[in-house]
């Protein structure tokens, strides 16, 4: 994978597809396979470029203090690097908490914004179901183990793990495939999820944006689906219904089908 320096570290990124350039920020513990389903849709329109945000995959992992706004500042440092003017910004959770701040700090460099499973603000719920998750790759003593004994619950609903095993299975599988995060880095990421705080931040965002939600989601719920909405201007909400925290996983094609168009749309 090709990877190029900016703001004193080694970012990796991935790209593929030809047209307008797309940037697909990762999740919590990914690096920039997570979107795989969408890439495979998403290149024959744009030019899909995933990175691996600070302190997961096979970009740098150094010490000190991570924030959605420090991840931001690496993708407008990234773009720069690269030579892209502007772009669309999609991101799911993390990315897409990690979108805002882009969006927000470095308006002229997104043409659209795509927040999906996303929040304004870390609330009490939230802050304690991560530091759930910390307390188990710290028992457990490794980060893949945590994300599919713990955070695959909040991510598929228990309909999809009933009527489709195998599916989940191959979901594992994938996840213990990818770069091992090493438990302190995670710990890090982890810790810039719980300050997240974008709420001064949303006015600022001028780009289109949609925003969606899975109707079962408990971690990002529909909570936060008003305060965004009415917070960022020219924002659209789309509820995926029959699926939780990973409507990627879990509602692929329509997903797929709902997001493409809105990205279409916004191009040209």
């Amino acid at each position: 994978m090709p990877k190029v320096q900016v703001n004193e570290l080694t970012m990796n990124y991935d790209q593929q597809g030809t047209g307008e350039p797309l940037i697909l920020i990762p999740y919590l513990a990914a690096d920039y396979a997570c979107y795989a389903l969408q890439v495979a849709e998403y290149a024959k329109h744009f030019t899909c470029i995933s990175v691996d945000l600070r302190g997961a995959g096979e970009t740098d992992k150094p010490d000190g203090t991570y924030s959605t706004e420090l991840f931001a500042d690496d993708v407008a440092a990234f773009m720069q690097a690269v030579g892209i003017q502007q772009a669309h910004v999609a991101g799911l959770s993390l990315g897409a908490a990690t979108g805002m701040w882009l969006a927000a700090k470095h308006p002229e460099k997104v043409k659209s914004l795509s927040l999906h499973s996303s929040w304004t603000k870390t609330d009490p719920f939230l802050k304690a179901v991560v530091e759930s998750w910390q307390v188990m790759a710290k028992g457990l003593g490794s980060v893949p183990e945590m994300v599919v004994r713990g955070i695959f619950l909040w991510c598929y609903t228990p309909e999809l793990y009933a009527s489709r095993p195998d599916y989940i299975a191959a979901l594992v599988d994938f996840v213990k495939g990818r770069p091992v995060q090493p438990l302190d880095a995670f710990m890090r990421q982890s810790n810039a999820v719980i300050a997240h705080d974008s709420e001064a931040q949303l006015g600022k965002i001028v780009a289109p944006t949609q925003i969606t939600f899975g109707r079962y989601d408990m971690v990002t719920s529909t909570r936060f689906a008003d305060p965004l909405k009415q917070n960022i201007h020219h924002a659209e909400l789309v509820i995926f219904e029959g699926c939780a925290h990973a409507p990627i996983y879990e509602k692929v094609d329509e997903f797929n089908q709902v997001t493409l168009e809105f990205l279409k749309r916004h191009s040209g």
